[in-house]
């Protein structure tokens, strides 16, 4: 009977996670148009944010495997649009709002998101990589233009 049961828990669990596959939100992986990218103050700086901050907050994010998987294709969906909404590196020709915040939430270690960094093990900056993305960040955010 025992048997049955566990047998039965893993069919309808199984059932659920393939009917979960077909709700249509996290699965629209197309990037929108680059329409300005920032002004960087050097190449380092834009490499780094590359790194460590593109894939939630520019419209080039690299969409691996497993984000066409729910709920991870959920969560990483929500992710995304919620990053592009506070900072887009891609749409410097729109309000930025956030952008005199960057700093902090790195400095404070908010940004990235702990969650984000076991999987994107290449966002996961040393210190002094880190030290460099501020500083390149000060001076591009104080360029005209910026």
């Amino acid at each position: 009977m025992k048997l049955r049961v566990v047998a039965g828990i893993i069919v309808a669990g199984l059932l659920g996670f393939l009917v979960i596959q077909m709700l249509p939100f996290g699965h629209n992986h197309t990037n929108p148009v680059v329409s300005q990218e920032i002004k960087w103050d050097s190449n380092q700086t834009r490499d780094l944010a590359v790194r460590a901050c593109y894939d939630c907050h520019s419209n080039e994010t690299i969409w691996p495997w497993y984000t066409n998987i729910a709920p991870i294709s959920w969560l990483t969906q929500h992710d995304v649009e919620e990053g592009r909404q506070y900072l887009n590196f891609s749409e410097w020709d729109k309000p930025q709002q956030y952008a005199s915040k960057i700093i902090d939430q790195i400095q404070s270690g908010n940004m990235p998101k702990k969650i984000y960094l076991p999987i994107h093990p290449t966002a996961n900056l040393t210190d002094a990589e880190k030290q460099a993305l501020i500083q390149g960040l000060t001076l591009t955010l104080k360029q005209p233009g910026s």
